[in-house]
Order: structure tokens, then C-alpha cells, then sequence
């Protein structure tokens, strides 16, 4: 058997449903991990997680929400592209009329930053004064 320790795969709706029914049918934990190939520690914390809520719902992860979509995200590299001369600011201003929630200029440079856009100047440095000595400028 191969080590899989670094392999995390989730347990579906339908798989974890099926661990339960077994689970309550009166099967031992051991036989049930066996039957599914799964760890031990995996059933036994569904089992209990099921026993104290009386659901096998996956919990998310804790932390501050996210303020757009995934769609959003693909609106805002959107108009960056459309538009190459907008700032962040005025981004976020079209998105949040879109959207309705409001989204600051900062999230949007983030997106933009997620889909490989960053701000660039092209511009060149021209010197406003002679310099005595350089051929280049003495020509003209």
C-alpha cells in the first residue's frame, strides 16, 4: 500500500452518508474503514461529529468571508482589459454599480494582481538639462 499522507481527498455527501448508514446499522468503526479504505481516525470523527449534531455537513473555513465572487474576479480583470487606462478606483466604482456590494480599490488590485495585471507606467525618464561632456545632447 502506497503512503498517502500527503494526499488529502475529501469525503463527498453521498460517501459520508453511506459511512453513517453503515455505522448505524450496528457495523464496528474498524470494519467500516476497512470496507471504504479510509483511516480509522476519519470514521470515528464522523461518526462523532454525526452522534453530537446530528449532521455529517462539512464545516468551512473560519476567517473573514470573501467580498466577491469568483465572477466578480473575472468582471474586474475584464474591464481592466477592456479599459487599460482605469484605475483601480474607478474598477471598483463599475463593480460595485454591477454588483451592489460595495468593493474597495484595494480588493480590486488584489484581482487584478490574481489575474497577472499590474500597474505599469511606460514611461521614459527624458533629461530636462544639459550635461556638458555627453555627445548624445550636444548633436542637437
Amino acid at each position: 500500500m502506497a503512503n498517502n499522507q500527503s494526499v488529502r481527498r475529501h469525503l463527498d455527501a453521498f460517501i459520508r452518508g453511506r459511512i453513517i448508514g453503515k455505522l448505524e446499522e450496528g457495523r464496528s468503526v474498524t470494519s467500516v474503514d476497512a470496507e471504504f479504505e479510509i483511516a480509522h481516525s476519519i470514521v470515528s470523527r464522523l461518526w462523532r461529529q454525526f452522534q453530537t449534531t446530528g449532521t455529517t455537513i462539512r464545516g468551512f473555513s473560519s476567517g473573514r468571508p470573501r467580498g466577491t465572487t469568483p465572477a466578480d474576479d473575472r468582471y474586474i480583470v475584464l474591464q481592466a482589459r477592456r479599459n487599460r487606462r482605469q484605475t483601480a478606483g474607478e474598477i471598483a466604482r463599475h463593480t460595485t454599480q454591477a454588483t451592489g456590494r460595495p468593493i474597495s480599490r484595494f480588493t480590486v488590485a488584489r484581482r487584478l494582481h490574481g489575474g497577472c495585471l499590474f500597474a505599469r507606467r511606460p514611461v521614459r525618464c527624458v533629461p530636462l538639462t544639459v550635461v556638458p561632456g555627453t555627445p548624445e545632447l550636444e548633436r542637437q
